[in-house]
């Protein structure tokens, strides 16, 4: 038999690239994870040489390389199935499944990604306010079409958890980092409480979690006295 194959992923803490750490976990896929920091553009110079365009994720599966944090999870969950965190072509809610997929980033985390950058990011003097109150706002009114899907079913799919679940989970994640958790409707509470207590998401917070620690522990040099 051959070797295993280990996957590799390019992850900041977090970041968008959660999804296909969340991805791996819930397939239970062997892979090799490693921590960049935010932005690695500016911080990590070397990483251009894998990914030029300097933004994570970055997923190496043999010769494939992937970087949009929404098709990774598809991807791995068609890549490396069959598994019923997809949903197949002949299934009523196919069509569904690839809206919220896309749904989830271009629709979801984009309008946060300016909250973000405006609120927190750019130097005191560079800050809009006002830029980000306005997309805010954006993301909570396009949230309420998921308050809607959520009124007669628990998951978004095919009545069951699958990767679409999983992508529009990141920006909920995203949301709540950025204070506006206080927002949500009860549904979506509910719903992100069931996706945060998932095994795999909360498999993937401490995988982070312990490569960051590893990173940043003292060398045996730094720890003589």
């Amino acid at each position: 038999m051959g070797c295993k194959r280990v996957l590799e992923l390019y992850h900041c803490v977090d970041a968008r690239s959660f999804r296909a750490l969340w991805a791996l976990e819930e397939m239970g896929l062997d892979y090799r994870l490693h921590i960049l920091p935010f932005p690695p553009r500016l911080f990590a110079p070397e990483y251009l040489k894998l990914n030029p365009l300097g933004t994570i994720p970055l997923l190496i599966d043999g010769e494939a390389r992937m970087t949009e944090s929404a098709a990774i999870p598809p991807y791995l969950a068609t890549r490396y199935g069959p598994s019923p965190l997809a949903v197949g072509m002949d299934e009523p809610d196919y069509p569904l499944w690839l809206d919220w997929l896309h749904r989830s980033e271009a629709t979801l985390t984009f309008p946060l990604t300016i909250v973000l950058r405006y609120r927190q990011l750019e130097p005191v003097e560079r800050r809009q306010p006002q830029a980000a109150d306005d997309y805010s706002q954006w993301f909570l009114s396009r949230l309420r079409h998921l308050t809607r899907a959520l009124q007669d079913r628990q998951w978004l799919c095919a009545d069951r958890f699958t990767m679409a679940d999983l992508c529009v989970g990141y920006p909920l994640m995203f949301a709540s980092s950025l204070g506006l958790d206080h927002k949500f409707s009860p549904e979506i509470n509910d719903y992100w409480a069931r996706l945060s207590s998932r095994p795999a998401f909360i498999a993937a917070q401490a995988a982070q979690a312990k490569v960051t620690a590893a990173l940043n522990a003292p060398s045996d040099d730094q720890s003589r006295p």
